[in-house]
């Protein structure tokens, strides 16, 4: 089952100065090699940091996008036992104060006097902070510690549409998480039975653009598992984002994924598979549909991101066949033109 996708063991850049991609570049490590050092082309470049944080009752994220002449951030939460969701973005043109590093590291902060936002990345610790005075109509403060254990590998991937088109991501799932959560006078404590997901993306894109993403991280007979599994967007291009992290260690999933599910009703459950081989067998149902739509001008999309659980079963590279039962993740479609 091993993937025929290049594995990466040692740094590289990912495109040269005049924004060419690096064909030395194209291909998979289980931590973060590449250097993002994205150049001209102004207008396709697009970044952002996604954070999102899930246990069995709720779900909490936020994200920092710089898309050239837009920024956004914004941050939604699920109350699974009463459907209460909330969620804030803020917009800013030409992305100003929405400023993301080339690499994972270091300090990212948000300042808006309707949200204030900062992610801190020392390597194997993370600190995340939202404040917002009128989340919903009530004042919002949420803050997590999340943990990247030592040797804990992680999904990172370029993904080539052309020489001067293409993307890294780095896929980080199954992150140890605590934290709280204070709406109103309504405090949220978050124990150990919590992940946090990393979705950090840097690249070049095309204007219109589609894909699908489907992700979760559980624990499962003694196991922690991790999947990410994502369709459209890098089909045809010899390389996926697709991949199963049991215990910290990452199988690699070279099939392009089959996706099926009903665009018209997407409350109905979504099948996900692999086509040529057992290794993805999986069915999710949903229990909320997040719509979210952007209509500015020369940035349109639209995102229907399905929070439910995951049933089926995964085999890594080594054969061991791990049963999934009950697993809160989320599976999207995202129409864009940006």
């Amino acid at each position: 089952m091993v993937t025929h996708e290049a594995e990466l063991k040692l740094p590289v850049e990912m495109c040269d100065a005049a924004g060419n991609l690096n064909p030395a570049a194209v291909g998979w490590s289980r931590k973060p090699l590449h250097g993002c050092n994205l150049s001209g082309r102004w207008g396709r470049k697009k970044r952002w940091n996604y954070w999102c944080i899930t246990n069995q009752d709720m779900l909490f994220s936020l994200t920092l996008s710089h898309l050239d002449y837009l920024g956004l951030a914004f941050i939604y939460y699920l109350d699974f036992a009463s459907g209460k969701f909330m969620e804030q973005t803020v917009t800013r043109l030409f992305g100003k104060g929405c400023d993301l590093p080339e690499g994972l590291g270091g300090l990212i902060q948000f300042e808006d006097s309707a949200l204030r936002m900062e992610m801190r990345d020392s390597g194997n610790d993370i600190y995340l902070r939202v404040d917002s005075p009128a989340f919903g109509g009530e004042k919002l403060h949420a803050e997590f510690q999340v943990s990247r254990p030592v040797g804990h590998e992680t999904l990172n991937v370029v993904i080539p549409w052309s020489k001067r088109l293409y993307q890294f991501t780095s896929k980080q799932n199954c992150l140890p998480a605590t934290g709280k959560i204070q709406i109103g006078n309504r405090k949220q404590e978050m124990g150990l039975d919590s992940f946090a997901c990393l979705d950090f993306g840097r690249g070049i894109w095309r204007y219109a653009s589609s894909w699908n993403w489907a992700a979760f991280s559980t624990r499962q007979n003694g196991h922690t598992v991790g999947v990410n599994m994502g369709g459209k967007w890098t089909d045809g291009t010899g390389m996926t984002e697709n991949g199963i992290c049991l215990d910290g260690r990452l199988s690699k999933i070279g099939e392009d994924l089959l996706f099926d599910y009903d665009p018209g009703n997407f409350m109905k459950p979504w099948s996900i598979r692999t086509p040529q081989s057992e290794q993805i067998r999986l069915e999710f149902t949903p229990f909320f549909e997040r719509i979210a739509k952007t209509d500015a001008l020369v940035l349109r999309s639209e995102v229907h991101q399905m929070i439910g659980r995951f049933c089926g079963t995964v085999i890594t590279d080594n054969g061991e066949q791990i049963s999934i039962q009950d697993a809160i993740g989320w599976a999207e479609e995202h129409q864009a033109r940006w």
